[in-house]
């Protein structure tokens, strides 16, 4: 008997996703806990697995295509059902409709494989349109069906914005929350015509680049789209400044010398950046407002008084940044520990949506690749992030003499809209002061 799999709950407050990839197809045999299909949401995608063993009967919905939670996504028929004996039967009763037999027991519901989504800080940097967005005075159909994400429907709900009247600017008409905005901010600037006022996004103006012989065309979808989607919300809300400084690390590298020689081998060793971490909430106390984010729809700045650091992690999908909550509370050797896991769930792809999202600030490094300096991305709606570079031995002058210290450069960027630059050029050093001087950075963490 075909058994209809819904979309199942894959998150607190969301309502439905978009299908970014189809791992089987009609005809195709699956066994249960086979990966059917990729589902991206605002928070994070997940692979969700076949609950039974059987034949694909029929996939709904297209890759690109938005699909609702509780609503049919596959049928499937399933194995247990077709070779389930059938109830004894009354002598003198008809056979049942098949349409009216009982349905097997409903299987669990299906374990999520969770990929995080992406917030790529420091590598593509989508700039801004320079040109302002058109208006069109032929406003949509009210009511009729949009695409959009639950976050931009609800930032339309806020607003109290009817978000069937707003041309999308996304991939197929997708209405995002930019588009949202920009349509707020239209009908604040003209209210006697904002019932028929419609953003139409200058990406439409521009001319299509013509397809050309040698060329291979691939569609912007899942993880990349959601970077895309939120380096340019990052580039065209947040005033973004960098200010680069360099940190004489070799009191660092002494301090981390003996701390792991007297680890057992059972141990992990320290890297630098559990060191940086507290450097950075020691910081944190002296300017507070260096951690925390931006409300946009309320132009409200958010001061946090906890610490969530946001670690930003290269894996085969793009950049994610998991997140460690409550940071202070860890030691250097549980900091470690915290960053090494994260590290690895985001990398094979078995990290929760509880450790991602919600950061108050995000810490971007590529380790032995970290170059010399970077303008890195501002994770909207935060308000600043820290790119670490590569340690290097190099000539320095001390008391007027030249010496070989382990040098490193930290480059930050900051939202100018709310950080001023002496405040962040400020923090900076509060940072790299108590990296120069660990001691110091030991009785700061007492």
């Amino acid at each position: 008997m075909a058994f209809e799999f819904k979309l199942p709950d894959i998150g607190e407050g969301v309502v439905e996703g978009e299908i970014v990839k189809w791992l089987i197809k009609p005809g195709d045999a699956v066994t249960e806990d086979q990966p059917m299909v990729e589902v991206m949401t605002d928070k994070a995608t997940v692979v969700i697995p076949s609950p039974k063993a059987g034949k694909i009967l029929e996939t709904r919905g297209n890759e690109g295509d938005i699909a609702k939670v509780h609503e049919v996504l596959v049928v499937i028929d399933a194995e247990e059902e077709a070779a389930a004996p059938a109830a004894p039967a009354a002598p003198a009763a008809p056979a049942a409709p098949a349409a009216e037999a009982s349905p097997a027991t409903p299987p669990a519901a299906p374990t999520l494989t969770v990929v995080p989504e992406p917030v790529d800080p420091a590598s593509v940097r989508p700039e801004p349109a320079s040109q302002p967005t058109q208006i069109s005075t032929e406003a949509q159909t009210p009511g009729r069906k949009v695409l959009a994400a639950p976050a931009t429907r609800r930032l339309a709900r806020e607003l109290e914005i009817e978000i069937s009247i707003i041309q999308g600017s996304g991939p197929s008409g997708r209405v995002t929350s930019a588009d949202v905005r920009a349509y707020a901010d239209a009908k604040a600037a003209a209210p006697a015509a904002a019932d028929r006022v419609t953003m139409v996004p200058y990406a439409q103006a521009l001319p299509s680049v013509a397809p050309v012989e040698n060329e291979e065309r691939v569609a912007v979808r899942g993880m990349r789209k959601k970077i895309w989607e939120n380096m340019a919300r990052s580039k065209s809300l947040a005033a973004h400044f960098t200010f680069v400084e360099e940190c004489d690390c070799s009191a660092l590298v002494e301090l981390r010398s003996r701390f792991n020689a007297n680890l057992g081998p059972d141990e992990d060793k320290l890297t630098y950046l559990p060191f940086i971490l507290k450097a950075v909430m020691a910081s944190f106390r002296k300017f507070p407002d260096l951690n925390g984010h931006v409300d946009e729809a309320s132009m409200e700045f958010v001061r946090r008084r906890d610490f969530n650091l946001g670690i930003a992690a290269s894996t085969d999908r793009g950049l994610m940044v998991p997140v460690i909550r409550n940071a202070d509370q860890f030691s250097l050797i549980e900091l470690a520990a915290e960053i090494k896991r994260l590290g690895d769930a985001a990398r094979n792809g078995t990290i929760g949506m509880e450790d991602m999202g919600g950061s108050t600030f995000t810490i971007t490094s590529l380790g032995k690749e970290g170059g010399i300096f970077a303008t890195p991305v501002i994770n909207h709606p935060e308000v600043a992030i820290m790119g670490i570079h590569k340690m290097v031995k190099r000539p320095v002058v001390v008391d007027d003499q030249i010496v070989i210290r382990s040098m490193m450069n930290l480059s930050l960027s900051f939202d100018h809209r709310l950080i001023d630059g002496h405040v962040g050029a400020a923090f900076t050093y509060s940072v790299i002061r108590l990296l120069q001087s660990p001691d110091r950075l030991m009785m700061e963490m007492a």
